[in-house]
């Protein structure tokens, strides 16, 4: 194709102004102010800069584009659309309407094109340090001398809130210290927020503060398409630090009377400022959603040029792996990130008490020689949490060869980043930290939810068990907090060999988060020659004893640390009663299962129930029914030795046989 004359950027940059001012006019809602202001930054990208491939949309080594800021959606719709994605304009039309391919917001898996669902401002930034992270590791490991097919930028946009949100200085702090060069991150700085001037709450010097991260700085007007251009060239001759972009922009870049106000932030500009705006843009004012050819064909120019080159990639990997069979099973291990179907066989056998976290890092030291994509770390916590994994390396400044990542004491930027390697592909990843600052980590939670992402959390010291650290360290009110997400599976198993099960049961579950909520103390391992298979986790709950036959006279349950306080319990009174112990490492899972199954763990007709766990007992109503009760907590924790506290808060054999000799 010929070369792009900055007249043409300017009809592209005026075009996307026009779709995107009716997008927020037609649905009487939404942000036209950021679209309007970046719209010249993402023409330029998009039209010069961009790797990537509308009719391939998942072509692996494409660049990936996210815009943190995704309140400015219709930007990306904009840009979709013309690009040739599956995102006719009758969609944009659409925009905010319920069931449309324009939500308010970018969603993963719901719009093509989108690479990850943003919104909670930062975390799309935080998303795009995984994605860099994640191509620089995939690099590591398949690229060789003379064939590089993983070789893609990760280009973001973000504006003053994602700035001054907390998870954009711990993400960005540790790419500027990891060295990934091939993060690009374009500021838009229009000094501007929903309230008026950034000046109201923020007075921070940006470029000083991403110096001190060890990031590669440029500034430009973003409104010049030749300095625009200049700087993607220069951040892409980057070799060894991410790249930020200052853009001095104009919010609502075009319009006559509010460009460069609080009031273009998130609200339509009227009829009255959308004939004006389009008037000044040198677009029909009578005409909405307006493309004129001239725009379609030189997106469709483009779009060929990238069809080529994606169909030179493909060719060049078909003929590659041909001829380097081991090579590309290597790839495929990569690429598929498919769990084993003999993965239980790698499970290792615990004969003695274990703390469920130190059981879970044996079970990770084998899960990782079956899985050369599993690869994780902690929020500082390794030595705490069991995370490591042994003889492997570590992720560090230019250094991407190592399966162990070190975030620092970064945990929500842990949680995004995370989430952002998993979108890219290529890892099936797990983070780590206490349980109790699990609430560092939620709102990443929420998005892997949100996007279906199986990410795994392992959640060590759980419980108030953690002793003298005192109630700071101590979760309580967390397992219910969590269980109340939807598309979130929270698993807490009872001894070293349900841990090994609840690690596959992670492994297999592809549709959102798990977490593993995993003990400071020893747990007794329970005979699996007597009680069920570990494996019996799979299902959720299930019977591990009975004292009799038939139906039970009453039901005891249990999650974790709990089961073997409620088995002894049990069996203390099996001469009085039929009763029945049950282990439950997984409302979730449990729930999932067929009324049938359920009500044969759980039989309707017996009505005395007791559950028993170390937390806040909401939630337990469901399983115990009007007659039954809980033995939980009612506050929070107490520093104090946990043998000690065991006392304090009732959680012994003692007082479990006095309530259900009550019951």
């Amino acid at each position: 194709m010929s070369k792009i004359t900055n007249e043409e950027f300017s009809l592209v940059s005026n075009v996307i102004r026009g779709l995107a001012i009716d997008s927020v006019q037609a649905a009487n809602s939404g942000h036209p102010g950021m679209p309007m202001g970046m719209a010249d930054v993402a023409s330029v990208l998009w039209l010069k800069h961009l790797k990537h491939c509308p009719s391939v949309s998942d072509w692996s080594d494409r660049d990936r584009f996210v815009l943190s800021g995704g309140h400015g959606s219709t930007l990306l719709y904009s840009l979709l659309h013309l690009s040739g994605y599956d995102l006719p304009i009758e969609e944009l039309a659409k925009f905010r309407q319920l069931d449309s391919l324009t939500p308010g917001h970018p969603e993963y898996g719901h719009t093509d094109g989108v690479e990850t669902t943003t919104g909670p401002l930062g975390q799309g930034l935080a998303n795009a340090v995984g994605m860099a992270l994640a191509e620089r590791m995939l690099a590591e490991r398949v690229n060789i001398a003379d064939y590089t097919p993983v070789d893609h930028y990760s280009y973001v946009m973000c504006g003053d809130g994602d700035m001054m949100e907390g998870i954009s200085h711990e993400a960005c702090s540790l790419a500027g210290h990891l060295g990934l060069n091939k993060l690009v991150v374009f500021y838009d700085s229009n000094r501007i927020t929903i309230e008026g001037s950034t000046d109201l709450a923020c007075s921070d010097d940006v470029k000083k503060r991403f110096q001190g991260y060890n990031w590669n700085i440029i500034e430009i007007d973003a409104h010049d398409y030749h300095q625009i251009d200049k700087a993607i060239k220069k951040a892409q001759r980057e070799k060894t630090r991410p790249t930020l972009v200052i853009c001095n922009s104009h919010i609502g870049q075009g319009s006559p009377n509010l460009h460069d106000t609080a009031e273009v932030h998130g609200a339509p500009l009227g009829e009255e400022e959308v004939a004006a705006t389009k008037s000044n843009l040198g677009l029909p004012a009578d005409k909405k959603f307006y493309v004129p050819e001239e725009v379609y064909d030189i997106f469709a120019a483009v779009h060929k040029k990238l069809k080529r080159k994606a169909n030179k990639w493909a060719k060049e990997f078909n003929k590659h792996s041909a001829a380097n069979v081991e090579w590309r099973e290597k790839w495929d291990i990569f690429a598929d990130n498919e769990v084993p179907a003999n993965i239980e066989e790698c499970l290792p056998l615990f004969e003695k008490a274990t703390a469920t976290r130190a059981a879970s890092g044996t079970v990770i030291q084998a899960l990782a020689k079956a899985m050369p994509q599993l690869v994780g770390g902690s929020a500082d916590l390794a030595p705490s949490t069991k995370t490591f994994i042994n003889d492997e390396g570590s992720v560090g400044p230019n250094s991407f060869g190592g399966r162990n990542l070190h975030f620092g004491i970064r945990e929500l930027a842990m949680g995004a980043i995370l989430n952002g390697m998993t979108v890219h592909g290529g890892f099936r990843v797990f983070g780590a930290t206490f349980f109790v600052f699990s609430d560092y980590v939620r709102p990443t939670l929420r998005l892997a939810a949100l996007m279906n992402l199986p990410v795994i959390y392992v959640f060590t010291h759980d419980s108030f068990y953690v002793g003298e650290d005192g109630p700071t360290h101590e979760p309580v009110e967390q397992i219910p907090s969590l269980r109340c997400m939807p598309n979130v599976t929270v698993i807490r198993p009872a001894d070293p060999t349900e841990t090994g099960a609840a690690w596959v049961a992670a492994l297999k579950n592809t549709n959102g988060p798990t977490l593993l909520l995993l003990t400071r103390q020893n747990l007794d391992v329970l005979d699996r020659s007597v009680y069920p298979p570990a494996s019996e986790l799979e299902k959720g709950a299930y019977t591990l004893w009975q004292s009799g036959e038939g139906e039970p006279d009453m039901v005891v349950m249990a999650t974790g640390s709990e089961v073997n306080l409620v088995l002894s319990a049990a069996k203390e009174v099996a001469s009085d009663m039929n009763i029945r112990v049950v282990s439950m490492p997984c409302l979730e899972i449990f729930d999932a299962q067929s009324k049938e199954y359920r009500d044969s763990v759980l039989p309707p007709s017996c009505k005395k129930r007791l559950a028993v766990e170390a937390a806040i007992p909401y939630g337990w109503e469901k399983y115990i029914g009007e007659e039954g009760r809980v033995i939980g907590m009612d506050g929070y924790g107490k520093s104090g030795p946990y043998k000690v506290l065991e006392e304090e808060f009732g959680f012994t054999v003692e007082n479990v046989v006095s309530v259900i000799r009550s019951m």
